[in-house]
């Protein structure tokens, strides 16, 4: 009875839970109500709720060696200044020219035929009176004859193709210990109702940000691509 109970309670918590989120989301959709989705603040990622710095394996730190006397010095952006982005807060361009398409097929077949014959040879001394009792008479040896048959056949396939092409700002949010930068990018669009909102996140070297101060999406380590909307258009589709 307590265990009913509790079932029962555990229950009810978990509809006035779901009843709860729905009636969230409700509000949050008549709020946009002739509005649409609105724009985020920008904000600080790296003050992010999910954000968590990076932590990869790193080479031993070596130690630099500078000279009084000498006209450059590891690290200066002085004298022919160097424009692209290096340090924490520097702003570059990530150019995302993805085409992806992959195309997979399937075919599973299972065939299986069992057959199985049982004999009725001692049955409490009766077995020899069974041709008396039935109306047809049997064979003892050939009583029982069981048979079955399985087949199985399934076909599966994949056909995906994702284009996207863009250019999008990013801003370095850590140095690492071996000198590479972690990048973040967040762009929103909002056109009338609908809102468009990309993120690019991953890891680059120094020596792959070209003299206009960007970078190809093949030479992101870790790159994590997020592109999706919201709003009017979305919610009816």
């Amino acid at each position: 009875m307590r265990t009913m109970n509790s079932i029962c309670r555990q229950l009810l918590a978990l509809m006035a839970l779901c009843f709860l989120l729905s009636a969230c989301n409700t509000f949050t959709r008549l709020s946009e109500v002739n509005n649409g989705p609105q724009i985020s603040e920008i904000a600080n990622p790296t003050a992010r709720p999910k954000y968590r710095p990076v932590s990869m394996p790193m080479p031993a730190p070596k130690t630099i060696n500078r000279k009084a006397n000498s006209l450059w010095r590891p690290g200066a952006r002085a004298f022919f200044r160097d424009q692209r982005a290096g340090r924490v807060g520097d702003i570059l361009t990530i150019k995302l020219a993805i085409s992806d398409k992959a195309a997979l097929a399937n075919k599973t077949t299972r065939a299986r035929d069992d057959a199985e014959d049982a004999d009725l040879t001692k049955l409490l001394g009766i077995e020899s009176e069974l041709t008396k009792a039935l109306p047809q008479a049997i064979t003892p040896e050939t009583t029982v004859s069981l048979g079955t048959k399985h087949s199985t056949s399934g076909d599966g396939a994949v056909d995906r193709s994702e284009t996207v092409t863009m250019s999008i700002a990013a801003v370095i949010t850590q140095i690492l210990p071996n000198g590479n930068l972690v990048v973040f990018a967040r762009q929103e669009i909002k056109v009338n109702f609908e809102l468009r909102e990309v993120m690019v996140t991953g890891i680059i070297r120094p020596e792959d940000i070209d003299s206009a101060n960007s970078i190809s999406h093949e030479q992101i380590a870790e790159m994590r691509v997020a592109y999706g909307g919201r709003g009017t258009l979305s919610d009816l589709q």
